[in-house]
């Protein structure tokens, strides 16, 4: 699982709901970054619009200390959902 969050210089932010990030998405996709945790290196981190195609398996708000919402991104050519 990774984890979500809004940068907007020079703050990051947590998103609370899965509408939330979202809105943020559908917004900018540049400031919303998807957060690599895995220890062995092999997840994508880095902004949402510059993620390569594929599924990413995300929990929020923080994927490390409060998981109240599970979600998969899909990223597609331009096109970005969030389910």
């Amino acid at each position: 699982m990774q984890g979500l969050y809004l940068t907007i210089a020079p703050v990051a932010t947590r998103l609370p709901t899965k509408a939330a990030a979202r809105r943020a998405i559908e917004d900018n996709s540049h400031a919303v970054y998807i957060e690599a945790t895995s220890i062995f290196g092999n997840e994508y981190d880095g902004p949402v619009d510059e993620a390569p195609d594929g599924e990413y398996y995300l929990v929020g708000p923080d994927p490390y200390t409060k998981r109240t919402w599970y979600g998969t991104l899909t990223v597609k050519g331009d096109k970005i959902t969030l389910k």
